[in-house]
């Protein structure tokens, strides 16, 4: 069953949907829109920023949101016509869109663009047209024909975790990606259907494990890019976004393949608002929901402001079955547990952040927050086992003062 988190006071001006909407959340209060959130966590920081938030059951099977709560969960608490910002969630779920767009205008990419820019092989050929290089994909169904390089990928996949190595049995949505050697980098865009407005650049990277080499670790912006390379990434942009029709704000992951120059392959879009906004919806600059809503709208800026404070964002991991019952909240973390139940081993249980003058220096900052975290749990785990009362103890941030001050709103 759904269960609402707090119960609304006012009317809301849009409703957020998604595995966490947290940051969509933030950037929504920023822009003085009452938002109503509905998620899988409603974390105690998406109360804060959302009028109304609602906590929505998982799917039985697979990854996302159950279908027939989220339907339900709308019908109570969200009134018709209400429009909807989809994000992460939703790839491999066009036809959940669709039902919800009977009743939500949608704000954002509509289903069928959606559907197109993730299936892997009407998104190879779109860029073939394009003349866009892209890695190869085949169907995983063949592995005799793949060589080791080649990675296996769910349709519809986000955050990393579901990409293996090419090996074993075939599994169904799933397909095959050539691997492509260089650096990744990622670029967050504005598309009003027929153009596209560059925001910023950023760099990610992983927190593998044996059974997810690949997990998403995080990611820090901006970063600066070779300016030959800058405009080849706009140009292509906007033939993608005038051949696909998307809308909204959005994120294009693409791999350097060279030291400098313009050469880059783009590996996928994320044609809705995603963890970068972490990093780049901070004043001075204005909501980038509300320059979402804009571009969904028609209306491009002239030049989207380019941030200027280097920020860094972090994913935790929980290294054993954990709780943050024992845990005081760093004010440095998003995404903290409204609740004090069970988080699974390996499930994500805080986002850490940073912010500091330059890319470097914000990356090495958030890695000491994320690894002061890892070591509290731990410290509170061996306490726990030690004396079971010192469970309900509080881990003052004395723990943390080394890694203050906190980021700034």
């Amino acid at each position: 069953m759904s269960s609402p988190a707090r119960s609304p006071r006012k009317p809301f001006d849009v409703a957020l949907i998604g595995l966490s909407t947290r940051a969509l959340a933030r950037s929504a209060r920023r822009a003085g829109l009452a938002a109503l959130a509905l998620d899988l966590f409603a974390d105690a920081d998406t109360r804060e920023h959302a009028a109304g938030a609602v906590r929505v059951r998982p799917r039985r099977r697979g990854v996302g949101l159950d279908p027939a709560a989220l339907l339900a969960a709308l019908e109570a608490h969200a009134p018709a016509g209400l429009p909807v910002v989809f994000g992460a969630g939703f790839e491999n779920a066009t036809e959940l869109m669709v039902a919800i767009g009977r009743r939500h205008p949608i704000r954002g990419a509509a289903p069928e663009t959606v559907r197109r820019l993730k299936d892997p092989f009407a998104f190879a050929a779109l860029l073939r047209s394009l003349d866009v290089a892209h890695p190869e994909v085949a169907d995983i169904r063949d592995l005799s024909n793949l060589s080791p390089g080649w990675l296996s990928k769910r349709v519809g996949g986000s955050g990393g975790a579901h990409i293996r190595s090419v090996g074993g049995r075939a599994v169904r949505e799933r397909y095959a990606q050539a691997r492509v050697a260089g650096s990744p980098f990622s670029a967050l865009f504005l598309a009003d259907g027929a153009r596209a407005r560059l925001v910023a650049f950023s760099a990610q990277w992983a927190d593998p494990t044996p059974a997810a080499p690949f997990r998403y670790g995080g990611a820090v912006g901006p970063i600066a890019l070779p300016a030959e390379r800058e405009r080849a990434v706009a140009a292509m942009l906007d033939r993608l976004v005038a051949a696909s029709g998307l809308v909204g704000l959005a994120s294009a992951d693409m791999i350097a393949t060279g030291a400098d120059g313009a050469d880059f392959a783009l590996i996928e879009i994320n044609p809705r608002p995603g963890a970068t906004l972490d990093l780049f919806d901070h004043a001075p600059q204005p909501s980038l929901l509300a320059a979402h809503l804009d571009a969904c709208d028609g209306r491009l800026p002239d030049a989207a402001p380019r941030p200027v404070d280097a920020r860094a964002a972090a994913v935790v991991y929980a290294p054993h079955a954990t709780t943050t019952a024992g845990l005081s909240r760093p004010a440095w973390t998003a995404d903290w547990p409204a609740s004090q139940a069970l988080i699974p081993r390996g499930a994500p249980v805080c986002t850490a952040l940073a912010a500091a003058a330059t890319p470097e220096a914000a990356r090495a900052l958030v890695e000491r927050r994320r690894l002061a975290l890892l070591a509290a749990l731990r410290s509170l785990r061996r306490k726990a086992a030690a004396d079971p009362e010192l469970q309900d103890s509080k881990l003052q941030n004395s723990a943390f003062q080394d890694l203050e001050p906190t980021v700034p709103a």
